[in-house]
């Protein structure tokens, strides 16, 4: 078993911890309670594993949260704020984040030039954003399982508008295994795998039943 050179991380087609961020937005009580097109308990899941993922693979992450200054609306849940503590937040009036300064200075001092999008709502914090982002030809990777409208169809119209518009739509999974890519890249390995038994709803059950010495030697999807 041989892999091939690794390809220029910064000039790769596919998403690779040097030439991604991680942008999320607006995940507060509000926006979670009104989400109606998932479970709300496993969009939860899946966007901490995704924070998470981040610090594992050292991707940039850049969080916004919406009125929360102007005292309408509470803070980003601290089941996520917790993963992210370090970061700042970017708290904005606008609906579109990509219309705060702040916000906007903050995603291209990452010099990235794909985003791995999560917001709240579906129909407005995530595509507006998204559309501008393309529109300057940005990258846009919407991960379809950490996100939420308020109705199905909200959130379905929304995806689809922003997939014509040429994003590419993502789950929380296939980011991990994209930014892993290779096994032999051992110093990641671990952080990723137990990220996948945090996540506790998908295939991280079977790595934690088999047991820590089993899953460094044959994970899934090796054979």
């Amino acid at each position: 078993m041989v892999s091939l050179p690794k390809r220029n991380p910064e000039k790769d087609h596919l998403l690779t911890p040097e030439n991604a961020a991680l942008v999320i937005i607006d995940y507060q009580p509000p926006q979670i309670y009104t989400v109606r097109s998932m479970n709300t308990g496993r969009m939860v899941n899946n966007i901490i594993a995704l924070a998470r993922l981040a610090r594992v693979f050292n991707v940039p992450t850049i969080l916004s949260t919406v009125n929360v200054k102007s005292g309408v609306n509470p803070d980003t849940i601290p089941q996520l704020r917790n993963e992210i503590a370090d970061l700042p937040s970017y708290d904005r009036t606008q609906i579109n984040a990509w219309e705060d300064k702040e916000f906007l200075d903050a995603v291209k001092a990452t010099g990235r030039r794909k985003l791995i999008m999560c917001a709240l709502w579906t129909e407005a914090c995530l595509l507006f954003p998204s559309l501008d982002a393309l529109n300057e030809g940005y990258q846009v990777f919407p991960v379809v399982d950490a996100l939420g409208g308020t109705t199905i169809e909200a959130h379905e119209n929304a995806l689809e508008r922003i997939n014509h518009a040429g994003a590419q739509p993502t789950t929380w999974n296939s980011v991990a295994c994209e930014l892993q890519r290779d096994w032999a890249r051992t110093e990641t390995v671990e952080g990723f795998l137990q990220t996948v038994i945090d996540q506790n709803e998908d295939w991280g059950w079977y790595e934690e039943m088999r047991g820590r010495g089993k899953r460094l030697q044959v994970p899934v999807g090796a054979r």
